[in-house]
């Protein structure tokens, strides 16, 4: 499963409203090859299911990732730091062994 943090729902919300995003949307998250450390994570709003996806509802929000993405992301928490300093979106992975200095890419 992923999970979604308090914070990280808060901006979801306000996305969705800004964006004008419907009920059908959801938050994809998806893991490519990439970065310092060789994979990187990806974040979108999509309302297409496809037929790999494996679907997950955490703290009122709907997140959606593809089989392979999940292997990387299972147990894996989305959380939000805003501010100054704040990281935006990122991803609490439990299984990531390394993470490159900026946080953006990580390994397993």
């Amino acid at each position: 499963m992923v999970f979604v943090d308090d914070s990280a729902k808060e901006r979801i919300d306000q996305i969705k409203v800004r964006d004008e995003l419907t009920d059908d949307h959801f938050v994809r998250v998806s893991v490519t090859s990439g970065g310092c450390s060789g994979l990187t994570y990806n974040m979108e709003f999509d309302n297409d299911l496809r037929p790999d996806d494996q679907e997950f509802e955490d703290n009122g929000v709907k997140v959606v990732c593809d089989l392979k993405s999940f292997l990387y992301l299972c147990d894996t928490r989305l959380e939000f730091s805003g501010g100054l300093n704040g990281k935006g979106f990122y991803f609490n992975n439990p299984n990531a062994q390394r993470e490159c200095a900026c946080g953006e890419s990580f390994a397993v």
